[in-house]
C-alpha cells in the first residue's frame, strides 16, 4: 500500500488538493464495503488519517481504497472548473465511484473537502438508495491550526494574494452539523484519530 503523505487538502479548488497515491486493494472476503467520507479544511489532517486507517485495515485483511482527489480531477473530472456547480459535479463523480467500490465490498476512504453540505447530502442519499453503508467524518481542525500547518503553503499564498478561492478562507466551507464522527486533530494525534475512526467502523459492523 502507498505510504501516507504528511497531509494535504482536496481537489475541490485549484489550490487545495489532497495528495497521495490510491491505496492498493487487497483481495479478501472479510470486508463489509462502505464509504467513509472525511471532510475538513485544507491541511486539517484528512489524508493522513485516511492512509493511517487504510494501513491498519489492510493489515487486518480488509479490502481498502483511498480515493485521491488529484487523481479524480486528472482522470475523471478533467475539464471541470471550480465554480460551485463544477465542484458539486466533481463531488458527485467521486461519490459515484465510492459507492461502486463500496457496493463490491471495498472500504472506500474519501479524504476530500466537499465544501458544500448539499453536495455531501446528495452523496449520502446515493448510498442510502443503494443500501450501501456511508459515514461522514468531520476532521474539525480550526482554520488557525490549518494555516499554521500549511502543508502546501496554500494559506501563505492566499495571504500574499498569489491565489484565491481557498476553502475556508476566501471560499465557503459548510461544516457538517451532525457528522457520524467529529475528529479534532489539534487535540489528538494521527493514530488516536485513526483508532477512533476504526472504532466507528467496528460499531457499524464494517470491520
Amino acid at each position: 500500500m502507498s505510504t501516507a503523505p504528511a497531509d494535504g487538502s482536496t481537489a475541490d479548488t485549484p489550490h487545495d488538493t489532497d495528495a497521495g497515491n490510491t491505496a492498493n486493494t487487497v483481495n479478501t472476503a472479510r470486508s463489509v464495503g462502505g464509504t467513509v467520507w472525511l471532510t475538513g479544511l485544507p491541511s486539517a489532517g484528512k489524508t493522513t488519517i485516511a492512509y493511517a486507517l487504510a494501513e491498519r485495515l489492510t493489515s487486518e485483511g480488509h479490502r481498502v481504497e483511498v480515493l485521491d482527489g488529484d487523481e479524480i480531477r486528472e482522470f475523471l473530472s478533467a475539464g471541470l472548473g471550480f465554480s460551485r456547480a463544477d465542484r458539486h459535479t466533481n463531488v458527485q463523480r467521486i461519490g459515484f465511484v465510492a459507492e461502486l467500490l463500496a457496493s463490491h465490498g471495498v472500504i472506500t476512504l474519501v479524504p476530500v473537502i466537499a465544501p458544500y453540505a448539499d453536495s455531501r447530502e446528495a452523496v449520502r442519499r446515493r448510498h442510502q438508495s443503494a443500501g450501501t453503508p456511508y459515514l461522514e467524518v468531520h476532521v474539525a481542525t480550526p482554520v488557525e491550526v490549518c494555516s499554521e500547518r500549511d502543508v502546501k503553503g496554500l494559506y501563505a499564498k492566499q495571504a500574499a494574494g498569489e491565489i484565491s478561492g481557498l476553502t475556508g478562507v476566501d471560499d465557503p466551507y459548510e461544516a457538517p452539523t451532525d457528522p457520524d464522527l467529529r475528529i479534532e486533530t489539534h487535540r489528538q494525534g494521527v493514530h488516536e484519530s485513526a483508532a477512533a475512526l476504526h472504532a466507528l467502523l467496528a460499531s457499524r459492523g464494517m470491520v
